[in-house]
């Protein structure tokens, strides 16, 4: 390709609203364009680089067995319908009609359509198990779409759905789609944790996503300071310290309270102890029919919502609530009880950390008074109890041998076990079994964010003069760079090894503009980012001069051992 009919050239400044690294590299060196906002146009660079990404995908899918399909981007909304999932929360479903007045969902995953086509087949056992897959268009109506290709409306995505008689069969899917996975992305240049994650929205009961490690990620995960636990922020688990075991059990006493006293750091001021000595009661709502539900929790700790809606049965429906919601059940924010509330509809939840203390703060706070010496199990009980705290860096790991660590990533991919979830929701999604008898099928579902993969790989494998391609992903393996170009001889040999480079199959972006300073062609190389550089020019005589991108070496060679350089001879 010559550089002088290339359709997108580099641009010096990224724009103001710019944050991300590879927002700023893909706008500049060319690559993309946004049309509005969350939605980008792949200029021939950047398309190159997506097909590249695609074919890696396609072959290491279908070498893992799965099989390649299509299907509708408008989803009739009566599949959600019947899982529900057109209310519950997630991706802010995106419908439209058309002019029949039938009602669509512009799909943002696809596995209602996925039950749907398998279930039109009457399916046997014997025609089990087996993954399809497809690269879909996928719509999500982001509140804030940012960084690029990184997060947005419109994208495709590899989606893929396996189907199986039974548990065991599809934990053999789920190891193959991780292996699959893991060379998927270290072809692409990617370097990845496998985090177990919260299904959330897609349910089943659990699920990996492959993160790459990056400040400007938005998944938050936790490692252990000895590498034997990672966990999603989702899912983290820790090991509770009791707080102080030691301290012999009082009675429950009502005392004066300061009125100044509404916080936990008002709390700690007036009583002089750490936050882990009191009572925190926080309240949700759930979206669907209102009913209020209050976690109590040790004072020093979060409530990790994600953990709370799955201990609930109600993934997806909880919102915090508002002084109104609280002002509903009698009480107002900062004074919610910790029991109590008989004669309204609420539930109480208590978290695993109520066990670590004796001789808690709180609990019954009112204008001048509140309760200390509440021990739970002896002046209080929820009948619902679990885990529902937040992990936090600092503390101990499961296993209490080591200390979490937070980080950063990217999330590029994501496999989930789906179990029966779907089948059990959507009417007739079965197989006859061995025994001649109607079973609901197994499901697993797994994803990878394309375009979002694309801009990761820049968002890890940049230098300040722009982006280093992977040659696995690299939109040419050569950027031929012809200085001097006015010279006849020099525009020949130019042309002659650009010729060259074609004929053995090696992908070349050749940069044929003249009137271009040296400097300007070189600034665009290292900003477009192709492995391999050639340099033809007065000074390099009869040879070339050869570099690679991330390297300041450059090697001044004939063409000939150039070229066997570039073709690995």
């Amino acid at each position: 390709m010559r550089y002088s009919k290339l359709f997108g050239k580099t641009v010096r400044e990224p724009l103001k609203d710019m944050t991300q690294d590879s927002h700023k590299l893909l706008y500049q060196a060319g690559y993309i364009r946004e049309s509005t906002a969350g939605r980008y146009y792949l200029l021939p660079l950047g398309q190159r680089v997506f097909d590249k990404i695609v074919k890696i995908v396609e072959e290491e899918m279908d070498k893992s067995g799965a099989q390649k399909m299509s299907a509708p981007v408008l989803h009739p909304i009566e599949l959600w319908e019947e899982t529900n999932r057109d209310k519950s929360g997630g991706y802010e479903l995106m419908t439209v009609e058309d002019r029949r007045g039938a009602k669509f969902a512009l799909g943002g995953t696809a596995e209602e359509m996925f039950v749907d086509v398998v279930r039109r087949f009457q399916l046997t056992y014997k025609d089990m198990p087996f993954n399809v897959y497809q690269m879909g268009y996928k719509f999500r109506d982001e509140l804030r779409a940012r960084g690029g290709l990184l997060r947005v409306r419109e994208f495709i995505m590899k989606d893929a759905y396996s189907f199986h008689t039974d548990d065991q069969d599809f934990k053999k899917e789920y190891e193959n789609m991780r292996d699959t996975y893991s060379k998927i992305y270290t072809r692409v240049g990617l370097k990845f944790d496998i985090v177990p994650a919260d299904n959330g929205y897609f349910g089943g009961e659990y699920c990996h996503e492959f993160v790459v490690e990056s400040e400007v990620g938005e998944s938050k995960y936790f490692v252990s300071e000895d590498g034997s636990y990672i966990g999603h922020e989702d899912v983290a688990e820790f090991k509770l310290e009791e707080v102080n075991p030691e301290e012999e059990l009082k009675p429950m006493e009502i005392v004066e309270q300061p009125e100044w006293v509404k916080t936990m750091e008002d709390n700690i001021k007036n009583y002089k102890l750490p936050a882990e000595r009191f009572l925190k009661n926080v309240v949700y709502k759930n979206r669907v029919d209102g009913k209020i539900y209050i976690v109590t929790i040790r004072g020093d700790l979060q409530v990790n919502k994600n953990k709370l809606e799955k201990l609930l049965n109600l993934v997806g429906l909880l919102d915090d609530a508002t002084a109104e919601d609280i002002n509903s059940i009698g009480s107002k924010p900062g004074w919610v009880h910790s029991w109590g509330y008989e004669n309204f509809d609420v539930t109480f939840i208590a978290d695993n950390s109520l066990k670590t203390v004796n001789n808690f703060i709180g609990g019954q706070k009112e204008e001048t008074t509140d309760s200390i010496n509440v021990n739970y199990g002896r002046d209080f009980k929820h009948e619902i109890e679990g885990d529902v705290a937040h992990a936090q860096s600092g503390f101990l790991s499961p296993d209490g041998k080591s200390k979490l660590i937070e980080k950063k990533g990217i999330e590029v991919g994501n496999i989930f076990q789906l179990g029966q979830h779907y089948s059990k929701k959507m009417q007739d999604a079965v197989f006859v079994d061995s025994d001649g008898k109607s079973k609901e099928f197994f499901m697993g579902c797994y994803g990878i964010g394309l375009g979002r993969t694309l801009a990761t790989i820049v968002e890890v494998s940049h230098d300040e003069k722009g982006i280093i391609w992977p040659e696995s992903v690299a939109p040419y393996q050569v950027h031929l760079l012809g200085l001097n170009l006015e010279d006849s001889d020099i525009k020949t040999k130019a042309e002659d090894i650009y010729k060259t480079l074609i004929e053995k199959g090696i992908e070349v972006l050749f940069d044929d503009r003249e009137g271009v300073n040296p400097g300007s062609k070189f600034a665009d190389a290292d900003l477009i980012g192709i492995p391999w550089r050639i340099v033809i020019s007065k000074r390099t005589g009869d040879g070339v001069e050869l570099k690679r991108r991330e390297s300041d070496q450059n090697q001044t060679l004939s063409i000939e051992n150039a070229l066997s350089q570039l073709l690995g001879e």
